[in-house]
């Protein structure tokens, strides 16, 4: 008998609640309770996060598919919504909207490149090869603040066909663009120099007042009256007293117009030309 209980654990009973049960044990299994929760809560959010992506994804692909619809409405409501999309996946669908058939889907296609940015300009640049879309393409990338617009854009200042297009892209981008711009003043070739004097004055920085009155002793005629005329724009008083010895021009066209600048000058005080 002895023995037996020598080789039997003492004082156990199988019954009895068992070594680990107790508050603590208790704690334990709520522990464990409570990181099954968290566990099932993240897989839960995962899951939503993967269905809103999925979402997002069909989403652009049903308004992709719109843009072959007949209805030029239809398209063109499809690629506004694409632009506000954003998505890199957006951007070969414009894309190819910018040859659509009808104007106001291509005008709406220019923005909606616009809005999905930087990863458009790659695609933006390659149709710049592209003859027959070559103007929607300047546009666009003239929305895009990316410094990789801005050495294709100055480049088509010396395109006789789109320079003015060129022009307007640079005075979308505004400042970015000034410092090329007022670089481009000192170029060979007078086109582009002219090119620069129009821009700078639509752009109507400060930075551009010196370097425009520089511009004023050009050779050319028409060079000369559009950097008093982009002074003027800009309206600050350097630029009023450095366009004053032109009423002695040489050539009558330049006299005539510096005559009107100063006479519209004397009417508005500068402050309220610089603020225009």
């Amino acid at each position: 008998m002895d023995e037996e209980q020598k080789h039997s654990p003492q004082g156990i009973d199988p019954f009895s609640p068992k070594t680990g049960d107790g508050p603590l044990a208790d704690g334990v299994a709520d522990q464990m309770q409570a990181a099954s929760s968290v566990a099932d809560a993240t897989a839960v959010g995962q899951d939503t996060v993967a269905l809103d992506e999925e979402q997002v994804k069909d989403e652009i692909d049903i308004q992709i598919d719109l843009l072959s619809d007949p209805d030029w409405v239809v398209r063109r409501e499809a690629v506004i919504t694409l632009g506000e999309m954003g998505d890199e996946r957006c951007v070969e669908p414009l894309a190819r909207a910018l040859r659509d058939g009808d104007w106001q889907v291509r005008e709406v296609a220019i923005e909606a490149m616009g809005q999905v940015g930087s990863p458009a300009v790659e695609t933006l640049l390659k149709l710049l090869r592209d003859w027959e879309v070559r103007k929607y393409a300047i546009a666009a990338l003239g929305k895009i603040r990316d410094e990789r617009v801005l050495d294709p854009l100055m480049l088509q200042l010396r395109n006789d066909e789109f320079k003015d297009d060129a022009i307007d892209a640079l005075v979308q981008l505004g400042d970015p663009s000034v410092e090329r711009l007022i670089g481009a003043l000192r170029d060979k070739d007078e086109n582009v120099r002219k090119c620069a004097v129009l821009a700078l004055g639509r752009i109507k920085s400060g930075e551009a007042i010196d370097p425009l009155i520089g511009m004023l002793g050009d050779k050319d005629w028409f060079t000369r009256l559009t950097a008093a005329a982009a002074l003027e724009s800009i309206g600050e008083e350097r630029g009023r007293e450095a366009i004053t010895p032109l009423l002695k021009d040489p050539d009558m066209v330049v006299k005539m117009r510096v005559e009107r600048i100063l006479a519209k000058w004397k009417k508005q005080p500068i402050s309220q030309s610089a603020n225009a």
